[in-house]
């Protein structure tokens, strides 16, 4: 008897650590494919928002205490990030930028979306190109996701 319990109590382990080692902890609202597919879908629209300088449709992904870990070091609160944001690729001079290698970790209500943009934009009338990784940051609140952090990265 004591065997049948030692083995029923391992399974039930084995496959609690299995879920949580795959995927963390998942919430009961929503499906892992789920979240994965509706955390691609914001990324996209962040870009997709980036490339527009569409605030509206950023403001409704950006927590109310977003930050922003510049390329430089700076720590950028949500204000200031959206008064950038309303033109800031306007003024890049960016001629070309993709979003390309995502991966996304999700561990119970927070996830991590990774991701390359590579560029090229024009400064004093040369094209120059390079590669930024960033990380986002979101948590999970009430069935929605929310963007709480950005990080970006110069790829060297």
């Amino acid at each position: 008897m004591d065997r049948s319990i030692s083995f029923c109590l391992l399974i039930i382990v084995g496959l609690q650590l299995s879920g949580q080692i795959n995927s963390g902890k998942q919430p009961v609202t929503g499906t892992i494919n789920d979240d994965l597919t509706r955390l691609s879908t914001l990324n996209a629209q962040f870009i997709q928002n980036f490339l527009h300088s569409d605030t509206v449709a950023h403001n409704k992904i950006i927590y109310k205490d977003f930050v922003c870990i510049a390329g430089n070091g700076k720590i950028v609160s949500r204000e200031e990030y959206m008064k950038e944001w309303a033109h800031g690729y306007d003024r890049s001079g960016y001629t070309s930028f993709v979003m390309q290698n995502e991966m996304i970790r999700i561990v119970g209500n927070t996830a991590l979306v990774t991701a390359e943009t590579p560029y090229t934009y024009m400064k004093d009338g040369k094209e120059l190109s390079g590669t930024t990784v960033y990380t986002d940051t979101y948590i999970k609140i009430d069935g929605r996701w929310w963007c709480i952090q950005a990080q970006l990265t110069p790829k060297k």
